[in-house]
Parts: C-alpha cells; structure tokens; sequence
C-alpha cells in the first residue's frame, strides 16, 4: 500500500516495525508475533490513530473559534453550561474547566469501546492480529441483543459502504490513512502552537496560549478529587529552556 499512498516517499520503515519480531513486537502475545499479525497491529494502531486525530483537529478548531452547545454540561440548581466551559479560554483550558467526574466518565467510556473492540475475536470476528481487518470495529448486534442499545454501529453506522464496490473501498481506506496521517501532523502543530508561542509559524497569533501540560489528562483542578495529581504536575514541563 505505501507505493500508493506516497508514490514519492514508497516504503519506507527505519524502525524495521514489523519485519524481524525483535524489540517492542516481540511483547506481543505469542499469536501476534507472525509478520502479518504484527502488520495488523501496526496498521490497526496507524488507522485508530487516524481517526482519533481527525476527530480532535476538527474538534480544536470548533473550540478555538468559540463555537459550543447552547445547553447546560451538568444539571443541579447551579448547571454548567457548555458557555462558561468555552469561556475557559483555549480547547486544552475548556477540556480543564470540565468537571473531574464528567472526565473520568467520557474515559471510562472510551475504556469500554476499546474493550469491546478488543472482544471482537469472542463475538463472531476474528482479531485483526489473526487474520480480522484493521481499523474494522465489531457491531454491537450481540450487545443489542440484551440491552436493545445503542441503534447504531460505531463503525459505518448507516451502512454507506454496504454498497461500494472493492475498488471503492480501496481507495476510501488510502484517503482514510492519508487523511489520518495529515491530522495527527495537524492537531500536534495546534498543540505544540498552544504550548509554546512561535513553534508554528503558520499559526502564530491565531491560536490561544495554554500555560498547562497538553499531555496530562488531568490539572489541578482535579487535585482535590483524585490522587497523585499534584505529584504528576510537579513533573518537569516542557519547555525546559
């Protein structure tokens, strides 16, 4: 695939990822330490990255622009509304204003969608480090059996790719790629523009300074509520010059 998703570039693979079964492939479980179980892994990991950074570029550049959901984040006699979330400042400092508890349910949330699609070998498909598709998600058909929710699958919810043909699809998944490679190059240069003033030429002045740690999940305002967070925020902060 690499051909045809950079003709200029080609294959190109200093680490050797998935070649030899030395160093990090290695830890994999002995099942996934076959050549095309490990490139499984790697594009698995390549396309969920993907769309996780296409998700969090659109999502930033909503944010920056001040753009909200005109309701109420919590309920109670004295609610937050999505505004006063906005109003924190920039999309690293609105995540920051949300409350500790609304945190830790959207990552536990995120917790059990990575369980299931790890399961997806137990449901009916097979592992795409044992021969299943990469970047495929399992249905929640068997989920729906129970519970009757959710109505729709996390992966092609209305069904749009039931219809195109194998060369359609071929292509979709080198635009996915390409386009996932972009975003993670995308939110990063945001990221690194917020942290540190300058970094991104292209984006100076166009995005609001964060004097927090992008990388942390939590800040100090999660302090009181959890444990080890002072101590994580006490880590050295980049930049250390």
């Amino acid at each position: 695939m690499a051909p045809k998703l950079n003709p200029i570039v080609g294959y190109w693979n200093p680490l050797g990822l998935g070649e030899d079964g030395e160093g990090f492939m290695s830890r994999l479980p002995e099942a996934a330490q076959t050549e095309s179980g490990q490139i499984g892994f790697l594009r698995h990991a390549e396309i969920k990255h993907g769309r996780v950074a296409m998700a969090a570029f659109v999502g930033f550049v909503v944010q920056e622009n001040g753009y909200h959901f005109p309701w109420a984040s919590t309920g109670g006699p004295s609610p937050i509304t999505y505004a006063d979330i906005a109003a924190a400042g920039s999309p690293a400092a609105q995540w920051d204003a949300i409350p500790t508890l609304a945190k830790l349910q959207i990552i536990g949330f995120i917790g059990l969608l990575e369980i299931w699609g790890e399961l997806s070998g137990a449901i009916g498909t097979s592992h795409y480090m044992s021969g299943g598709k990469p970047g495929a998600y399992p249905s929640f058909d068997e989920f729906r059996k129970i519970f009757k929710h959710p109505p729709f699958d996390l992966f092609d919810p209305f069904g749009l790719s039931k219809n195109k043909t194998p060369e359609q699809k071929e292509r979709g998944l080198l635009v996915e790629l390409n386009n996932g490679r972009l975003a993670q190059l995308g939110i990063m240069g945001m990221v690194a523009a917020a942290s540190v003033e300058g970094s991104v030429p292209l984006l100076a002045g166009k995005i609001k300074h964060y004097d927090g740690e992008v990388m942390a999940p939590f800040s100090a305002t999660d302090a009181d509520s959890l444990p080890f967070i002072s101590e994580m925020l006490n880590y050295p902060h980049l930049p250390l010059f």
